[in-house]
């Protein structure tokens, strides 16, 4: 999973989306890394400043925002937008002669997992709260083509509170260029088979580090990613009765203490690869599930990953430690950002932006929007 040049007829480069399978061409971790990963923001735990290139300071690290749907008739609009075929549909190359997959009917097992089981990637079938607060996040390209990732609703004072992936939400480059972000913003918690069992929300207002603010000819998504910046926040307008979405649909515990070694992490995502390459068993259906102990990247030892087959779609999913799989609830401690091609390690590996105080400064922002 790289960042990826989304669409053949698309002019971004491929560097503006992070994960391999996110929708296309890979992308070789640049010497801008270097420019990024410093002693500082490897431990995370002061503000990130790292040097650049050229020897000068580079900004410091703070909260870049995004206006997403203000108004009732944007909600609408969206809510509009997102029918089930075009859910379905939304990750595929090239929607216009892509067959919309069949339902997945793989039986529901009221039985919990018993603790510590690896699993390299399953649906998850065994309920819980998770089934509730993780869904699909569809958006639509600057190209007019659509997309989706994985989200998590996690505790917040706002009760509004939604984690995934910097590198959904955005691209590289300026935060006011038309191109850098991307729109129609529509969350599904619980996601199944083209339906929304607890509705969908329209997102108010979302932010990144602003390290997404750099120069897309001299830094890609996946150096940033690399560097450990891959972690966005977005705030959901609440239901049509005016309940925030925690009241809706629970949420999990977020927690930004440092990795530790051989954790046991459970991973949620929506996969949905399978839309463009035969060879990929994943539509986007339903919810995936992976579980292993953790390990740093041998490449990116930013980033941290478990045994795992997800593919395009399961970027900014959850990756929860402390996970009670009679409960479905657990502590998210970083989200989906690539696998194995981009960090290293065995083949099948997920690995996922942890938590630190980059991420920290984004929730905080979030609790009062």
């Amino acid at each position: 999973m790289r960042t990826p040049s989304h669409r053949p007829r698309g002019h971004q480069d491929s560097g503006r989306r992070p994960l391999r399978h996110a929708i296309g061409a890979t992308v070789a971790v640049s010497a801008a890394v270097v420019a990024l990963v410093t002693p500082a923001a490897a431990a995370d735990t002061s503000p990130h400043s790292p040097s650049s290139t050229s020897g000068g300071a580079a900004p410091a690290d703070t909260t870049t925002t995004h206006a997403g749907a203000t108004t009732a008739q944007e909600r609408d609009r969206i809510s509009a937008y997102w029918t089930p075929e075009r859910m379905k549909l939304a990750g595929a190359l090239v929607p216009e002669i892509t067959p919309v997959p069949e339902d997945d009917d793989t039986p529901d097992d009221p039985r919990p997992l018993p603790p510590n089981t690896p699993d390299s990637g399953s649906v998850w079938t065994h309920g819980g709260a998770v089934v509730k607060n993780v869904g699909r996040l569809f958006f639509t390209f600057s190209d007019g083509y659509d997309g989706s990732c994985t989200a998590t609703v996690v505790i917040g004072a706002n009760r509004s509170t939604v984690v995934t992936a910097a590198h959904c939400l955005r691209g590289v480059g300026s935060p006011s260029a038309d191109d850098t972000w991307n729109h129609n913003f529509y969350f599904v918690p619980g996601y199944r088979n083209g339906t929304k069992p607890l509705g969908g929300f329209t997102i108010r207002t979302m932010a990144t580090s602003s390290r997404w603010d750099a120069d897309p000819d001299t830094t890609g998504s996946s150096d940033v990613a690399a560097a450990g910046y891959d972690t966005g926040l977005l705030v959901a307008n609440p239901a049509a009765g005016g309940r925030p979405i925690e009241d809706v649909t629970g949420s999990q515990r977020i927690g930004f203490d440092r990795p530790v070694e051989d954790e046991f992490v459970h991973a949620f995502g929506y996969p949905d690869y399978g839309l463009n390459d035969p060879g990929d068993k994943y539509v986007g259906s339903r919810m995936i599930h992976c579980a292993g102990t953790s390990h740093p990247g041998p490449e990116v030892p930013l980033l941290w990953g478990e045994g795992c087959d997800m593919s395009a779609g399961s970027s900014g999913g959850p990756h929860l430690a402390h996970f009670d799989t009679r409960t479905g609830t657990g502590t998210v401690v970083g989200v989906t950002t690539t696998d194995e091609e981009l960090a290293g390690g065995q083949t099948p590996t997920l690995y996922a932006t942890r938590f630190g105080d980059s991420a920290h400064r984004l929730y905080d922002w979030a609790q009062s929007r």
